[in-house]
């Protein structure tokens, strides 16, 4: 497949943060299949995400596309077309509508992304690296804890908290990574943003 790459994003990010243990309800994700397609469908491209298009029976439209820093791609025969802020299901749903537009007869699209560069999750307190990394479909908090390089000595891994935005309140969920690491529990699952902080152990 041909990769449109255009000019590459620069991103750059700013975070000031104050956690205090709270006593929410653990969440859990029981379905990790479930997540990911809901994951999928309801997050937002932006500058940098690398997405895959096919429409069907037409080879020379489908390609993988990487958003640019204006939010725009080059897309074949519909030229510049602005994707930051849609799904891929209205990605896809856009792209249907310019090649209706005397291109195509009734083209089929689909959109799959295949890396959110834009997005990002955190994960600070105490860990061997923390700092800021790219979100992945199904990221769980096991994989973010290990790409931090693991907990420290000092760190009280089953007091774990998880910050998260939703619609627009800001929501603290304890999560006990330990237990999960070693199957006791079922695994926590990251959406783009989420800030994960592991405490100092109390001893």
């Amino acid at each position: 497949m041909p990769f449109h790459r255009l000019v590459p994003p620069i991103l750059t990010a700013a975070l000031c943060l104050c956690v205090v243990a709270c006593g929410h309800a653990v969440q859990y994700d029981a379905d990790l299949g479930a997540l990911v397609r809901q994951s999928a469908e309801g997050t937002l491209l932006g500058p940098g995400d690398v997405f895959e298009v096919r429409v069907y029976r037409e080879p020379d439209l489908s390609g993988v596309f990487q958003v640019a820093p204006d939010g725009t791609v080059d897309f074949p025969l519909v030229g510049n077309l602005r994707i930051e802020g849609l799904t891929s299901s209205q990605a896809a749903l856009t792209l249907r509508t310019r090649l209706l537009d005397g291109l195509l007869n009734d083209p089929f699209v689909t959109v799959q992304v295949k890396e959110f560069q834009s997005k990002r999750i955190y994960v600070l307190g105490q860990v061997e690296r923390p700092g800021t990394f790219r979100y992945e479909e199904g990221m769980s908090v096991v994989q973010a804890v290990t790409l931090a390089g693991g907990f420290s000595k000092t760190s009280r891994p089953n007091a774990t908290v998880v910050t998260r935005i939703v619609n627009g309140t800001e929501t603290r969920s304890e999560v006990p990574v330990e237990d999960i690491s070693r199957g006791r529990q079922k695994n926590f699952y990251l959406r783009p943003g989420d800030i994960v902080f592991v405490p100092e152990s109390l001893l």
